[in-house]
């Protein structure tokens, strides 16, 4: 990291402060993608029959479409999220904007607990419904970015990749309490889960938000935020300087991100319903073999993030995708065995992939931009990747399987996907080792963009 921050201890030594940040980036993504999956999970389960009854009754697939849809609604607000927290992150600093879109998560999910069927209330029912999904949208919008940052600003220079895994591997962590709480429940309650017990995950969101809180308000200020609050005058206008100077490198972020966030939410929320619905494999098997696959997604984000450290983020990334382009379609021969050895043994794999093309993500995202802009710039690339990657690739998939009926085309379309983001991760000059700071930086970015400080 930047001389400001080097305490000259020992590159093993790990300060009370780092402990702190690493504990309150991991912790709060964990609840706020928990949050998130729980709907992903229950959208594939219950949720269609709930708030769609009339088009479940008569057409059950084009309601199981429409349920994955209203999961990419939320993801079409994310930018807005992005570009909010972003400009605010980037003006009032990185925590604020952590402790307020936690809080605005934690809330919209509850509330999904209490909400109304379509048997209570009609058509408000599927219209309250997403509303509450715009809301955790535009709050996973925010809560990257800020995390991200937190973890790789506050990280020696030499162990960005690794500082910056832990905001990374709260993603699979959550995906892991999402499924487990579901199995749980459906092993326990069985039938009265689709009744009402389906409440009681979303409703455990309050709990999980108040031990959040009270991490995340430990944590202080990341030290690059508070040398930019010391260079105020140069920072007028964030997000125009992003647009202006930024936008090739918003772009490339989003790009990059396309195949992960689409392979990433089918596993998240497309494998155990098309395993139980189409394969009739059993629920509750299926899904404690999702979870205990994704804990291959949760170690192997952790090594991508700590050998991009000594490999690079670039090269690590493209490891990565090219993995996932070879594995995108044989994968789907192990699944449809109906094996659960095999389904596990093919998720499991696939994690490989998406694990060394996530974890360097956020000391790629946040070495690309200059620090008055960080903020928005890796809010705004995530989100908008997030939309052309995951936001409706459980809809595709399914909309793929009632054509052709062969699962195997789902895999190309992941293939193809990968494809793209290699190519996007491979315009990027390699990013490791550059400084951060603003103080060091600065003359560099004027250089390169002399009206940006006029």
């Amino acid at each position: 990291m930047s001389q400001a921050v080097n305490t000259g201890k020992p590159a093993s030594a790990m300060s009370r402060e780092e402990r702190r940040v690493l504990a309150g980036t991991l912790v709060g993504t964990t609840i706020e993608w928990y949050d998130f999956f729980i709907y992903a999970q229950a959208a594939g389960v219950v949720l269609g029959p709930l708030f769609l009854a009339p088009v479940a009754k008569e057409n059950p697939g084009l309601s199981q479409v429409i349920a994955f849809a209203t999961i990419g609604i939320s993801f079409l607000f994310r930018p807005l999220g992005a570009i909010v927290a972003g400009h605010l992150g980037d003006r009032l600093g990185r925590k604020k904007m952590l402790v307020f879109t936690l809080i605005m998560m934690g809330a919209s999910t509850s509330l999904i607990g209490v909400l109304p069927t379509y048997a209570q209330v009609g058509a408000l029912a599927p219209v309250l419904l997403i509303l509450l999904r715009v809301l955790q949208g535009f709050s996973a919008g925010g809560e990257w970015g800020g995390a991200a940052l937190m973890s790789v600003e506050h990280a020696p220079k030499d162990k960005r990749g690794y500082f910056g895994a832990y905001p990374q591997i709260g993603v699979p962590i959550g995906m892991i309490l999402a499924t487990f709480t579901l199995w749980l429940l459906t092993t326990v309650m069985g039938p009265a889960f689709g009744e009402w017990g389906w409440r009681l995950p979303f409703l455990f969101s309050i709990v999980l938000i108040v031990v959040g809180y009270m991490i995340r308000r430990a944590v202080e200020e990341s030290p690059v935020f508070r040398e930019l609050q010391e260079r105020q005058k140069e920072s007028s206008a964030p997000l125009g300087q992003l647009f202006r100077y930024n936008w090739k490198e918003v772009i490339l972020t989003a790009v990059i991100f396309i195949a992960n966030n689409a392979a990433g939410y089918l596993l998240i929320a497309y494998f155990a319903t098309y395993a139980v619905k189409v394969l009739k494999m059993d629920q509750p098997t299926v899904l404690l073999a999702t979870t205990l696959a994704s804990f291959g997604w949760l170690v192997f984000t952790l090594w991508g993030g700590m050998i991009s450290d000594r490999l690079g983020r670039v090269r690590t990334f493209q490891i990565g995708y090219a993995f996932l382009a070879l594995w995108a379609v044989p994968m789907w021969f192990l699944i449809d065995t109906k094996n659960i050895v095999w389904y596990f043994v093919a998720i499991f794999v696939m994690t490989l992939g998406l694990g060394l093309s996530y974890g360097p993500q956020s000391a790629l995202y946040a070495e690309m931009f200059p620090a008055k802009v960080r903020y928005s710039g890796v809010s705004i690339g995530y989100a908008l990747g997030a939309i052309l990657g995951g936001a409706f690739a459980p809809m595709i998939a399914e909309m793929l399987m009632n054509e052709f009926k062969m699962s195997w085309t789902i895999g190309l379309y992941i293939a193809v996907a990968a494809v793209i983001s290699l190519i996007g991760v491979s315009l990027v000059k390699e990013t490791k080792g550059v400084d951060l700071h603003v103080a060091e930086a600065h003359a560099e970015y004027v250089r390169e963009h002399p009206d940006a400080v006029r």
